[in-house]
């Protein structure tokens, strides 16, 4: 048995950020991972920071590396009924988003704990939490070589994912569930295949929803609207590079291929966990809520939950301050709520249900609507981009990246049909 602070279940951005937080803080903690530390290393998932984030991440020493290699967007495409309409988020909203991997965020907050001589234990098993109605709730586990550890904590973090140990730990009682499965799923592509588009590709097609993104100059992402039973067997390469062929076809415009280096099927669903607060038991990230991809939430929420957290538990254990703490939940509920809505929004918008012909009508009159309205337009960027972070400094709430004033130069300015040629 031993003693720390905080610990902190899984090693994902969410609880790797949230300990070089706390340990910028002075407050002690413990990770336990139970795969790899390459596995959480090389894991592909997002690749999209909100404005908010990026200030987050650079404010937190973390920026070095994502400054040199990320990849700045002022806007993005909506693509539907033959033609591609470009929406301007630096006119709109005044306000950018970065491409920038997940992978590459947990690599810059591995190497930063590990320089920092933290507490990171990888390829655990058995891991559960006890006693988190108590003020020292136990952490237990065993590592990669089957010894047994027990640690006594003044507050337990679940950053371990929707199928962790942390959320089933609550009583049933004492939480709620929302959940919503959308029926289609996304069959994702990793190929090493220089971008066709400057900025990432929204496509509503009658054949299905397509995205095109991107990871670096030579390293594109794409996904295919595919059913939710689809067997990734069925796609061979040539089937997912035909069908995306269709789905963004215009004239004069050419989709680059290559090899594909990874492809997967992921399903589509929105879960929020409600409290995201049981005693001494805090969850954050997937372990809290899932959103679909569509509106590029997931990671910028889980480190969202996390930059509030830090500040919590810090005014917990350091200070006796139990404020935050209590605040917690309602404080990223009502951020993860808004994000929920908006990834179902875009979700609904752009993916076409077979033999819905009524509901394709109305995402076609949604699209026009977006891609004619300056309003309807700078809406979508202003969630996109993300709602600026608030968090606490003494005394006040003050936003890290500050809105855009609405009259100023920056004001909503329609949006252009820029990148229906070759792009």
């Amino acid at each position: 048995m031993r003693r720390t602070q905080v610990g902190i279940v899984g090693a994902g951005p969410a609880g790797l950020l949230l300990s070089h937080l706390l340990a910028r803080a002075g407050v002690d903690s413990v990770v336990v991972e139970n795969r790899s530390r390459h596995h959480v290393e090389h894991r592909q998932r997002a690749g999209l920071l909100e404005h908010g984030t990026v200030s987050l991440l650079r404010d937190a020493g973390l920026g070095a590396r994502l400054d040199a290699e990320g990849i700045e967007h002022g806007g993005i495409y909506l693509q539907f009924a033959g033609e591609r309409h470009h929406l301007d988020f630096r006119a709109l909203v005044d306000r950018t988003v970065t491409i920038y991997a997940q992978t590459e965020v947990v690599k810059d907050l591995v190497a930063a704990r590990l320089a920092d001589g933290q507490d990171i234990s990888f390829s655990v098993s058995s891991t559960a939490v006890d006693a988190i109605a108590t003020d020292r709730p136990a952490l237990r586990w065993v590592d990669e070589q089957g010894r047994q550890h027990e640690v006594e904590c003044e507050a337990i973090a679940g950053c371990d994912g929707f199928h962790g140990v942390c959320r089933p730990s609550i009583p049933a009682a004492a939480r709620r569930e929302y959940q919503r499965d959308y029926p289609f799923a996304w069959l994702g592509i990793i190929a090493d295949a220089p971008p066709s588009t400057d900025e990432l590709i929204y496509a509503h097609h009658p054949d299905g929803f397509a995205l095109h993104s991107v990871r670096s100059p030579y390293v594109s992402r794409l996904y295919l609207q595919v059913g939710p039973d689809e067997d990734i067997g069925a796609w061979p390469d040539e089937r997912i590079w035909a069908g995306l062929q269709r789905r963004f076809a215009l004239p004069g415009w050419t989709l680059r291929e290559g090899p594909v280096r990874e492809k997967a099927i992921t399903p589509m669903r929105s879960f929020v966990n409600t409290p995201m607060r049981y005693r001494r038991l805090f969850l954050a990230g997937d372990a809290a809520h899932i959103v679909p991809p569509t509106g590029a939430k997931g990671l910028n929420l889980a480190l969202a939950d996390v930059a509030v957290l830090g500040e919590a538990l810090t005014a917990l254990v350091r200070d006796g301050d139990s404020r935050l703490a209590d605040a917690y939940s309602d404080a990223c509920l009502s951020r993860v709520w808004r994000a929920t809505y908006f990834s179902s929004w875009m979700t609904s918008m752009l993916h076409p249900v077979p033999g819905d012909d009524f509901g394709t009508q109305v995402q076609l009159a949604q699209l026009r609507h977006v891609t004619s309205s300056p309003a309807a337009a700078a809406a979508l960027a202003e969630n996109y981009t993300g709602m600026p972070l608030r968090i606490r400094a003494p005394g006040r709430s003050v936003p890290s990246t500050p809105p855009p004033v609405p009259g100023s130069a920056a004001a909503p300015s329609p949006p252009s049909s820029r990148g229906t040629g070759p792009r």
